[in-house]
């Protein structure tokens, strides 16, 4: 069993997030990047399969601009066997993203594609979707529990009400969600290994995909800022802003 694992770039998550002045976009200049959190569960998860035998190879893949080959270096240095780094520069939309890893899946064959149930730099939890539905795949998304039996998946994923458990057979797409398991830090002797793993090096339009953007961003605000509280003086005068001004009772 192969399995390939899409990782991207994000923003690392403890970085505080700017907007520009203008208005057109966040700050990245000189800002830390790192795997969206998601993808390292994926990543993880599949090595974890690998280990128990029940799976031969792990690839991963990543697109993006040069510097994106990072995360694949990370994922090689976690246990990933090889990876593929599909250079495109620019704004990556979801379907774009899902088209040039159709024609990965296409090349290289794979029973099963994991990634992260939402990259946190959009939050579009598209990717795994449109993929889907290009391939005719069935998928489970946001998994918190993966058990591989004789070419069928047993999926434990989140859903409003609680924890819902599904059967699907492969090849399929599975979104990981962060609860699935907990990444392991790469190791220094694991992360000199890791250089002398292959990657190969592709460019989105020698598959035939066009990545030019189909949605227009107009405009990006920061979210706005709480505001202080109000104290009350008794609890009927409480009951009454919550009845008439917060409309809540």
């Amino acid at each position: 069993m192969k399995i390939l694992v899409a990782v991207k770039r994000v923003i690392d998550y403890n970085v505080q997030i700017r907007v520009k002045e203008d208005g057109s976009g966040i700050v990245t200049d000189n800002v830390k990047m790192s795997t969206n959190p998601p993808d390292d569960n994926a990543i993880e998860e599949a090595v974890k399969i690998k280990e128990a035998g029940k799976a031969t190879e792990v690839v991963a893949v990543t697109v993006g601009e040069e510097k994106a080959q990072e995360t694949v270096r990370k994922a090689l240095a976690v246990g990933a066997d090889r990876g593929i780094h599909v250079k495109a520069d620019g704004i990556i939309e979801p379907l774009a993203v899902s088209k040039i890893l159709q024609k990965i899946v296409d090349k290289e064959k794979p029973d099963l594609v994991f990634m992260g149930k939402q990259a946190i730099d959009d939050d579009c939890n598209q990717t795994g979707q449109m993929l889907s539905s290009l391939l005719d795949w069935p998928q489970a998304t946001f998994a918190s529990k993966i058990d591989v039996k004789d070419g069928k998946l047993e999926v434990v994923r989140e859903i409003d009400e609680g924890l819902e458990t599904i059967e699907i057979t492969t090849p399929a797409i599975v979104t990981c969600d962060l609860r699935l398991n907990e990444p392991r830090y790469a190791s220094l002797p694991n992360i000199m290994k890791a250089k002398k793993k292959p990657i190969e090096q592709l460019n989105a339009s020698d598959l035939g995909v066009d990545v030019a953007p189909k949605i227009q961003q107009i405009k990006v605000e920061e979210p706005p800022k709480r505001q202080a509280g109000i104290k009350v003086s008794s609890v009927a005068e409480l009951v009454q802003k919550l009845k008439n001004e917060a409309k809540v009772i």
